[in-house]
């Protein structure tokens, strides 16, 4: 029903905005996503979501289509409600989410606050079709070595790294030299942390 809104941004906040137009005040949640791209000038526009249920209509914005294409996508999976999709596109940015669907990259999804195993298996096997198709990613693109990666992971973290910032070396270590053994990933990913 409404897809779109645009005008003067009146309260902004990490969870919500308000944006008047024409004289209405339109109460908008976002993700943390689309709270960093807002930035602070006064004209807005977002793409917007409006969910329909018997007690509440609730819009949600989004600043780019896409991030609305992948929160539209994650509510078609069943236990996926409108607060966890939320919490997932503030926990990683739509693109990172597409990827981690495409390549079946369970432990980032499952990364996300609230979302167990079970869960994080069912987006990506509920989803991975329709994430490869519409934004037509080669499947045969997609990195088919993931286990020493995610084993060299496992190590680090062992070793008392965070996730995040280990994957982060791990990731450009494994981009310079795909066909590297377990053992060199985390040599080399312990001299760049």
């Amino acid at each position: 029903m409404i897809t779109h809104l645009k005008g003067k941004l009146v309260e902004k906040n990490p969870t919500h905005i308000v944006i008047e137009c024409a004289g209405v005040g339109y109460f908008v949640n976002i993700s943390l996503h689309t709270f960093s791209k807002i930035g602070d000038s006064e004209s807005i526009q977002l793409y917007t979501h409006l969910q329909v249920k018997e007690d509440s209509h609730t819009l949600f914005g989004f600043f780019e289509k896409s991030e609305r294409e992948i929160f539209r996508l994650l509510l078609s999976v069943s236990g996926i409600g409108s607060s966890t999709a939320r919490t997932m596109l503030s926990s990683l940015s739509p693109a990172q989410i597409r990827d981690a669907i495409a390549t079946g990259d369970v432990p980032t999804i499952q990364g996300i606050k609230g979302i167990g195993a079970k869960t994080a298996q069912r987006v990506i096997l509920d989803l991975k079709d329709k994430v490869l198709k519409v934004y037509d990613i080669d499947e045969l693109s997609v990195p088919s070595n993931n286990t020493n990666k995610d084993e060299a992971l496992s190590a680090l973290e062992v070793l008392g790294f965070v996730r995040k910032q280990a994957e982060k070396v791990v990731d450009k270590v494994v981009a310079q030299d795909p066909g590297l053994s377990v053992e060199d990933i985390i040599k080399f990913a312990l001299k760049n942390l």
